[in-house]
């Protein structure tokens, strides 16, 4: 029977003995040192015992070979300690949800960060690269998700108010945005696109954010206003992803560009996959979709 880890100071940047007491996350940055991985860092997060896991960035397909060999890694590392580590999106129901957020940016032949202007970063100082990306992740929101979010458990976490990619929107240094545009400028600026969970296929759901930036960039979309609501009981947006991942599959059907972009007959194969995953667990309660789950993540 799985009990969730006793760390009670594991919640929101927590400190101290308590936040880790087996120690199992310092033995998987050690072992992530040995072996070269470039971790930016690692931190208690919103719910106990839930942890964040920051890789640097990196060539966009190397930065995602990287992600599969590390969360291999970390849960190889974890068990030594007696630690099933899980990278559902949603493995406790009575927590906090667990995203995989995909921060990215673009660089000239010179080295330039291209997203900011005179080397700012927000939404005031957008260049028409970045305004691009975001109209275009903005107007496939509903079908990514079936690509980023696709297990039955995503959905838990998808919901209003839980700091996820549930609305479509964005704005800047704000967590409640699908789409956030970083302040920080410089070298640093990005975007970063929060409505991915760890249950995706990395490469699907990177592929998936980049070519519908790109489908925003050539097809010249509109770009909405910001968002300025909290996210929580104020909102701007009034669209939003399925609440179940049957609605998904039938959005990412509806959107044969974002299909064909990222390519047909991956897509199709998701989409197959996808519907015979629904019917495999109809009916499954919390639990039970966990361990369903857990093999393979």
């Amino acid at each position: 029977m799985l009990i969730p880890y006793d760390a009670p100071t594991a919640i929101v940047y927590g400190t101290g003995p308590t936040t880790d007491s087996c120690g199992f996350n310092d033995a998987i940055w050690a072992r992530a040192t040995d072996l070269d991985f470039k971790l930016d860092m690692f931190t208690a997060k919103y719910d106990t015992p839930q942890f964040e896991y920051t890789l640097t960035c990196d060539e966009a397909l190397r930065a995602v070979d990287d992600i599969i060999l590390f969360r291999l890694l970390a849960r190889e590392v974890a068990l030594e300690h007696g630690i099933v580590l899980s990278f559902l999106p949603k493995p406790i129901e009575a927590a906090a949800g667990s995203g995989m957020h995909i921060n990215f940016s673009f660089i000239d032949s010179s080295g330039n960060n291209v997203l900011a202007l005179n080397g700012q970063s927000g939404p005031d100082h957008m260049s028409n690269l970045a305004r691009g990306c975001v109209s275009g992740l903005v107007t496939h929101h509903r079908a990514l998700a079936a690509l980023l979010a696709p297990t039955v458990l995503s959905y838990k976490r998808l919901q209003p108010a839980s700091l996820s990619g549930y609305w479509r929107n964005w704005g800047g240094d704000h967590r409640n945005v699908t789409t956030r545009v970083s302040t920080q400028g410089g070298a640093r600026s990005r975007l970063e696109h929060r409505m991915a969970d760890s249950s995706a296929n990395p490469y699907i759901a990177v592929a998936a954010v980049l070519h519908a930036s790109l489908l925003g960039l050539l097809g010249d979309y509109p770009l909405p206003a910001a968002e300025t609501g909290d996210g929580f009981e104020f909102t701007d947006a009034t669209d939003c992803v399925a609440d179940s991942l049957s609605g998904a599959i039938a959005d990412l059907k509806a959107d044969p560009l974002l299909g064909d972009a990222v390519g047909r007959m991956l897509v199709d194969n998701q989409l197959f996959m996808r519907e015979a995953e629904v019917q495999k667990t109809a009916g499954m309660n919390h639990t039970a979709l966990r361990d369903f789950y857990i093999p393979f993540l």
